[in-house]
């Protein structure tokens, strides 16, 4: 009996966020309020959308939490009336297996994804549609990640080839006036000791001095004006591959959640398992409507559950063999039991997250005025209540 299977993660929380590690804000941007603002407003909007993530996993939590009271609360009815509850849950497990092995050649999905899709039938369609969406937008993201990359890789190399050109200029231009002063001293010597007159020479010599000098100055000066531009293109590219990435690991994790849920790799084998899906509810319908022996059990499990005040019967019906096998009920306590545990260190890792977010605005707030100060102050509050509630 597999109550909500999960599969392990193939990346954590804190590894993927571990990627958002570069520098955006300089000592320059710091002394500007308006970029700081900008940095402030920007990591409060993840610092919330963390804090909704946290309400979600609490409020799941609390169902997994309600379904362990359910099952100790029926571990815990007496003698008799367990043993009623086990009689009538043996009657329809026997008759679901029955049911199943009418329609076993035609079965295309496991028990456990039909009792998922079962489970969540009204969902199921705007889930596929959702997921679709997610990963068509990762996908998005993926592409424009790269091209960032790209572009902050070439503007590194243009930066660094600016710098091998500087020091060639610079060189260049000391190689100009040593030739101009050696030269100089030519000329001197023919004018002053072979008394040969140099009025062309000099010419000569100081126009080509300052052509070379003036050339090669015009082109460090171009040089410094394009690795200010390379140096702006790589902060730029920067500032965008973090907002990429954080949204990036954010759908990414909504679409690892949905497959887990949904025991699949991705939408389109959510899509095919679905259509499986319906397949089995019409011919399973078709088998139902004679099977007056099933639906007369379910409906005294049903009424010997609602003594029990469960905060949900109905999904016993799918879970009869865990009632009629001690060792089933062991095993599904033990899942739900993992995966609260699970939420649970969804929710811790997911309050640090936001705790780290929070403090890193915090460390900014020195640098905006009052005024925003305390706009920013009422809303970092706001945000750790929701996420503390």
């Amino acid at each position: 009996m597999h109550f909500f299977k999960k599969r392990k993660k193939e990346k954590t929380l804190e590894k993927k966020f571990d990627e958002l590690n570069d520098h955006v804000l300089t000592e320059w941007d710091k002394k500007r309020p308006q970029k700081v603002e900008q940095y402030v407003v920007e990591h409060l909007e993840q610092a919330l959308q963390t804090a909704r993530e946290i309400d979600d996993i609490k409020a799941e939590y609390r169902v997994v939490t309600s379904y362990l009271n359910d099952i100790q609360a029926i571990e815990e009815l007496p003698e008799d009336e367990r043993a009623a509850l086990t009689e009538i849950a043996y009657n329809i497990t026997s008759l679901n297996k029955a049911r199943d092995e009418f329609l076993h050649t035609e079965r295309k999905i496991t028990d456990v994804q039909y009792m998922q899709m079962q489970q969540e039938e009204q969902n199921v369609p705007s889930a596929i549609n959702r997921l679709k969406s997610n990963e068509a937008y990762r996908d998005t993201l993926n592409k424009d990640m790269k091209y960032l990359e790209r572009e902050k890789e070439g503007w590194q190399l243009f930066k660094e080839d600016l710098i091998h050109e500087q020091k060639k200029l610079k060189n260049a231009v000391y190689i100009v006036i040593g030739l101009s002063v050696t030269a100089a001293l030519v000329l001197l010597i023919l004018q002053f000791i072979l008394e040969i007159p140099m009025q062309l020479g000099w010419t000569i010599l100081i126009f080509c001095a300052v052509a070379g000098v003036s050339l090669i100055s015009l082109r460090l000066m171009n040089s410094k004006t394009e690795y200010k531009k390379a140096e702006a293109s790589i902060k730029r590219a920067i500032v965008l591959l973090n907002q990429i990435k954080i949204k990036y690991v954010n759908i990414t994790n909504a679409i690892d959640y949905s497959c887990e849920k949904f025991h699949v790799e991705n939408a389109a084998e959510l899509n095919t398992v679905w259509e499986y899906y319906l397949e089995a509810i019409k011919q399973r319908e078709k088998f139902e409507r004679n099977n007056d022996d099933l639906s007369y059990y379910t409906e005294r499990l049903m009424r010997q559950l609602s003594k029990c005040k469960l905060y949900d019967t109905r999904i016993w019906i799918t879970q009869a063999q865990a009632l009629a096998n001690h060792h089933e009920m062991v095993e599904t306590t033990h899942e739900l039991v993992e995966r609260r545990q699970k939420l649970r260190d969804r929710i811790e890792q997911s309050a640090e997250l936001t705790k780290s977010q929070i403090e890193d605005v915090e460390g900014m707030m020195r640098w905006v005025d009052e005024e925003m100060r305390q706009q920013f102050q009422e809303i970092i509050e706001s945000i750790q209540k929701l996420a503390s509630a």
